[in-house]
């Protein structure tokens, strides 16, 4: 008797997936627009500082965000196993793993970031700045951890609305704290750069409340088995670190060379770093589809896989690449033709606009390769191959530096073309990761 396939992969169930997803990162980066758009208008050095400091405190927290990406494609094979009651086992001995890496990586930045960021920023009034922000942001890393854990599991388990909600609370108290924090608004202190960095802190603690208390209320929790402490269980507990730990290196390295990437533009004036920090939001912002269609991805191979039907696979990715292509597609229609607009939102400077707008156009079509290239890539980590991920990721990481490096120390381009350096990267990560899928040995991965 011929089995079927549980698991829906037409384009409406894969954007049923994607969507929520999808509106939840849309209001998680309206924190980081609010963050950008408010200190733009504070200073040039406020708003320099912002995009080190941001990038700083994430390229620690990718640590825990790859180990939230692997939690869920062992949440997704077990689901698409049938075997529910290993999903509470696994969000437990996650939570336990992410609480003490959480406390390591605090202790870190606390003690370490000012010496780092002295060392890798040459301007005095931007790394003061800079350690002003982390030294307040770094006490947000606790409550991430456990968001992440959260986003984890309904990925996982393919029920991703509550993300959007969660998500779109967090922005809105995220949004109102800024401009009271920021300018003293509200009878609240006046904190400049420092009140941007407690408000994202307040939102992820409100986003944990709001996750704890959803899932209470609207979670089968004897179904999951879930929130139940037990013992650590060793052979689970290798199995989840031996599926995230090159996951958690691969986006250390990778947003690592992002803040790498902006300390070269920082040697190359405030006021291009001012530029591209206004340029690095807009870019994130297009890329929301894009890192969507990329969980659903990770969620759908893997669950397909645990189903055993992976010859399904290449479709899965082809269909989600189309619908992340269209959505990406659309949002660079409707930018391009008002790129003014757009980044007068983070600053009224009539020269910082005009310099940017070159820039704006660059990132606009390096935007449209990227749908198929990290659609491939998370098909990778999809399969269980996370290892095999983090090797290609190093190598194109290290082709992009190296572009970098070139247009900035040795062809002392402009600001617009170093950002070119965004198209090497998507055509080397695109086609890396096609030839693996292609000619790889992915088969037989156990997660």
């Amino acid at each position: 008797m011929q089995r079927e396939l549980k698991t829906k992969i037409d384009h409406k169930s894969i954007w049923t997936i994607a969507y929520p997803i999808i509106l939840g990162s849309v209001a998680q980066n309206i924190i980081s627009v609010t963050d950008t758009a408010f200190l733009g208008h504070l200073s040039e050095t406020a708003l320099g500082a912002a995009a080190i400091a941001t990038i700083f405190y994430f390229a620690i927290v990718m640590f825990v965000w790859g180990f939230g990406l692997g939690t869920q494609i062992v949440i997704a094979r077990r689901v698409g196993e049938q075997n529910f009651k290993m999903v509470g086992k696994t969000f437990i001995h996650s939570f336990y793993f992410l609480m003490f890496v959480g406390a390591l990586l605090l202790g870190f930045m606390v003690i370490q970031s000012p010496s780092l960021l002295k060392w890798m920023v040459s301007s005095d009034g931007i790394y003061q700045a800079s350690n002003d922000y982390i030294s307040v942001r770094a006490w947000g890393i606790l409550f991430a951890c456990v968001n992440l854990l959260f986003r984890a599991f309904y990925i996982g388990i393919a029920k991703t609305k509550v993300i959007s909600w969660s998500t779109a609370f967090m922005a809105i108290v995220n949004v109102f704290f800024d401009y009271a924090l920021i300018f003293g608004k509200f009878g609240l202190p006046e904190m400049g750069i420092k009140g941007a960095a407690l408000a994202s802190v307040i939102a992820e603690f409100t986003a944990m409340i709001f996750f704890i208390i959803y899932t209470l209320k609207k979670v089968p929790l004897a179904h999951y088995d879930l929130f139940r402490f037990c013992k650590i269980d060793w052979p689970l507990f290798n199995r989840l670190i031996k599926v995230s730990f090159p996951i958690m290196i691969q986006n250390f390295l990778s947003l690592s060379c992002w803040f790498v990437f902006f300390i070269m533009v920082e040697r190359m004036g405030e006021h291009e770093l001012a530029i591209s920090n206004i340029i690095r939001s807009i870019y994130v912002l297009l890329m929301v589809p894009v890192w969507a269609f990329g969980s659903a991805v990770n969620t759908l191979v893997s669950q397909v896989i645990g189903e055993g039907f992976p010859d399904k696979i290449m479709l899965v990715i082809w269909r989600t690449t189309q619908l992340s292509f269209l959505s990406v597609l659309a949002l660079v229609g409707i930018s391009i033709f008002i790129p003014d607009l757009i980044i007068s939102i983070y600053t009224d400077n009539v020269l910082l606009i005009e310099h940017s707008r070159p820039v704006v156009y660059v990132v606009f079509g390096s935007s449209l390769l990227f749908p198929i290239a990290i659609t491939l890539f998370h098909g990778i980590s999809g399969t269980g191959r996370t290892l095999h991920a983090m090797v290609l990721e190093i190598v194109v990481l290290s082709f992009y530096l190296g572009s970098v490096y070139l247009l900035v120390h040795v062809f002392k381009a402009s600001i617009a073309m170093v950002w070119t350096s965004e198209y090497f990267y998507a055509l080397f990560l695109g086609t890396a990761s096609f030839l693996y899928l292609r000619y790889g040995k992915w088969l037989g991965s156990v997660v």
